[in-house]
């Protein structure tokens, strides 16, 4: 499957990791003892997992995994749907049930992700955004491609400003994703300038690739799809929103109506995968992130620029690696689809993929459609032309991933 020059090189950067490695195994065990803890706190049992039809009345498993939720996020409350058809819906959601006509939504570092820019309204995507419903949407932008804590401060000020949206993972753009410590620095500024602005976190792609989350430090809600990190692999579809009270339930009315909010929602024999993915989520996320730092390694002895570089701290599982040009792109992104467990006979095409202004080329062979935390490689056609590389369910398997992704880049034969 290997040649054997690309095997000796995935051997030579795999044996420059083990300080990372372990780093990213300590994490691991830190967050599986709080979740494992949470799990025995809630006596969590196997009637727990029985499905709901219909309406959803009374679903003790959907109920407790809320509360569940809200123990290992640190909040008051949280809601947990598989009627949350992605992230953006989660996100959106929160954003609606925190916001009136007449506030104003500040987004604190520059741009939310593409899919996000027809919710506030910043891209004309349909009906029904923010802008439409009477909501301001402004945001600051970086400062040296870094959070701009003075503009922040400013911007914030505003008490027409009722929430502050702060996106953890890097999404399309090439900043750093930020670390839950910058988050919390972040959140100070804008409590002391604004005391009634929401803090909100779109934190996707980064629960449990840190020991603490945004809302250990003063974050008022994350929002998440449960196809990435929280998820474990094992999740079919759904996102969950944490926090405080009363925003959460802002967000199940939303997804519902005023009136039923949370009350209903029917899990369809879902419960146990969400509790089991939820389980085995810190060592999955451990898993996504070793490929992620391989990765890098690997492609920086092939002399590739990568973000972040493979001996850095982790905030999230995603890896840039910039391909220089469409065509090694598309090589890559083969390569990666060559090491899937699914659809491994496919080769991606770009493709004009709804929510975005431009082409995307995407490898997702996965077991769950679209599931960030399975290996996949995606990009916008344009340049610089940079992949974006997440998941990998077991190192072992995203480490095939990766080198076949090389072997392909490099026109090696089998």
């Amino acid at each position: 499957m290997i040649n054997d020059q690309v095997k000796a090189l995935g051997d030579q950067a795999q044996s420059q990791l083990a300080e990372e490695f372990a780093h990213i195994d300590a994490i691991a065990q830190e967050n599986t003892t709080r979740v494992l803890a949470t799990f025995q706190k809630y006596r969590v049992a196997d009637g727990y997992f029985a499905g709901t039809t219909g309406y959803g009345y009374d679903d003790l498993g959907r109920d407790k995994l809320d509360e569940i939720y809200a123990e290992i996020f640190g909040t008051e409350a949280a809601l947990v749907r598989i009627q949350f058809v992605n992230g953006t819906h989660a996100i959106a959601c929160a954003l609606f049930g925190a916001l009136k006509s007449g506030d104003v939504l500040l987004s604190a570092v520059g741009a939310p992700y593409d899919t996000l820019l027809g919710v506030v309204g910043a891209a004309d995507k349909g009906p029904g955004s923010l802008k439409d419903y009477g909501v301001e949407y402004r945001q600051v932008e970086l400062l040296d491609n870094k959070p701009d804590l003075e503009g922040i401060a400013g911007a914030a000020a505003d008490p027409r400003v009722k929430a502050v949206l702060i996106q953890r993972s890097r999404g399309y753009s090439t900043r750093d994703s930020l670390s839950v410590k910058e988050i919390g620095v972040m959140c100070r500024i804008i409590k002391t300038v604004n005391p009634n602005a929401a803090v909100l976190v779109d934190n996707c792609y980064g629960e449990f690739v840190e020991d603490i989350e945004p809302t250990h430090v003063g974050a008022d809600l994350v929002v998440g799809s449960l196809i990435k990190n929280p998820g474990g692999g094992l999740a079919p579809t759904g996102g969950y929103i944490a926090g405080r009270k009363d925003l959460v339930e802002g967000a199940a009315m939303r997804l519902t109506v005023p009136g039923i909010g949370g009350e209903c929602g029917c899990t369809l024999g879902q419960n146990r995968l969400l509790y089991q993915g939820l389980f085995l989520a810190p060592h999955t996320v451990a898993q996504a992130v070793k490929t992620a730092v391989f990765a890098a390694k690997v492609m920086e002895l092939l002399g590739y620029e990568t973000q972040p570089h493979s001996s850095a701290v982790r905030h999230d599982i995603i890896q840039m690696i910039h391909m220089k040009g469409p065509e090694a792109l598309k090589k890559f992104c083969k390569g990666i689809q060559f090491g899937a467990p699914v659809d491994s006979y496919v080769t991606p095409i770009p493709w004009d993929m709804p929510g975005y202004d431009c082409q995307v080329i995407m490898a997702a062979g996965a077991f769950i459609q679209g599931a960030s935390i399975e290996l996949s490689a995606d990009a916008p056609m344009r340049e610089p032309y940079t992949v974006y590389l997440q998941g990998g369910l077991t190192f072992e398997s995203g480490r095939l991933g990766i080198l076949l992704a090389v072997q392909e880049l490099l026109g090696h034969p089998d």
